[in-house]
């Protein structure tokens, strides 16, 4: 973006400066008026221009600390271009620690939203024309749904150049080709010619260290790939993506208690024993196994099934014992030191 002014809803921020920008968003039946928090900080010289935004989700809270941290990183008082970071979008959600909106609608199979529809619809509009089609690019940070830990890994169009150039920079070690969903705030910024990375990681409504200082450090990565900054940890400079060949879903057998035998990150063989699932009266055992060799991105973490629920998301690749040596490093570097 070219020096000059920067605005978001009627505010002006030149370079150099920071602001905070409460967004207005809706006003409640009781009258409680609902705003989006922004923060915008400018570098003094020319950049990119870079969205950072969490918590679509309203109980995908770990996004949420991640843009926080990286807010009061040291490195963006150096910062070239410009950062528009939204630590909370569904401040209606992140409230009600809910995923949806009031309307009980997906934040993210709205886009580009619509000033006249629902009101889910609406709040996309009013982000998408305020915020993202603003930037060049952005980073969606995203968690496991309820009851469900993930990996930390990134989702990308990677049929984009552009976007899977950032997509291998940021460093997670897990990489999925992700088609565009109708309606997701990705499909919309990539027709708007906005390349997006989601960043997902743990479980909702918790936090996890090793999640959190990954995605900061991702971000950061990403940036300096970009040139808006520099500065690392010399802990994080042999940190490497993996591009996943396909994931696949293993799903409950029968319904029942689910008793876990592999953890999230493991490497598993075809046929390998992944959990089993037994009735209330230890009775009509299964074996939940693995039909294709592969790591563990994703589990469910409650441990009563029903016939047909998601049990382990496995990633394929070329060579996973690889993969499963560096998430071993991977898990070291993110654990040490105080963060």
């Amino acid at each position: 973006m070219e020096a000059g002014m920067f605005e978001i809803d009627g505010q002006q921020i030149g370079p150099g400066e920071a602001k905070t920008i409460s967004l207005s968003l809706a006003r409640l039946y009781d009258y409680t008026e609902l705003t989006m928090p922004i923060r915008v900080i400018r570098g003094k010289t020319n950049g990119p221009t870079i969205f950072v935004s969490a918590a679509i989700h309203g109980d995908e809270i770990i996004g949420s600390e991640i843009v926080r941290r990286l807010l009061v990183d040291r490195r963006l008082k150096q910062m070239r271009g410009t950062l528009v970071a939204i630590p909370i979008v569904n401040v209606f959600g992140y409230n009600s620690r809910s995923r949806y909106l009031p309307d009980r609608r997906d934040l993210n199979r709205c886009f580009p939203g619509s000033p006249t529809g629902s009101l889910t619809s609406r709040i996309a509009h009013i982000f998408f024309e305020s915020v993202i089609k603003k930037c060049d690019f952005g980073i969606d940070l995203h968690s496991g749904a309820i009851h469900r830990n993930n990996l930390p890994q990134i989702r990308a169009n990677l049929d984009n150049p552009k976007t899977k150039d950032l997509a291998m920079a940021f460093g997670a070690p897990v990489v999925l080709n992700s088609p565009l969903r109708d309606g997701s705030l990705r499909e919309a910024a990539e027709d708007a010619g906005v390349s997006v990375l989601v960043f997902e990681g743990g479980e909702a409504l918790r936090y996890d260290e090793r999640v959190i200082r990954s995605g900061l450090q991702g971000v950061l990565t990403v940036m300096s790939h970009v040139g808006m900054v520099t500065g690392f940890d010399s802990r994080f400079s042999s940190i490497a993506s993996f591009l996943a060949k396909s994931s696949y879903w293993v799903r409950a057998s029968q319904s029942g208690s689910l008793r876990n035998w592999k953890k999230l990150g493991a490497r598993v063989e075809e046929g390998d024993r992944l959990g089993t699932i037994s009735d209330a009266l230890g009775k009509n055992k299964v074996h939940v196994k693995a039909p294709r060799a592969g790591i563990i991105i994703g589990r469910s973490m409650i441990p009563l099934v029903n016939r047909g629920d998601a049990l382990f998301h496995i990633a394929t690749f070329e060579d996973a014992e690889t993969v499963y040596e560096y998430l071993e490093q991977f898990d070291e570097a993110y654990f040490e030191g105080d963060g």
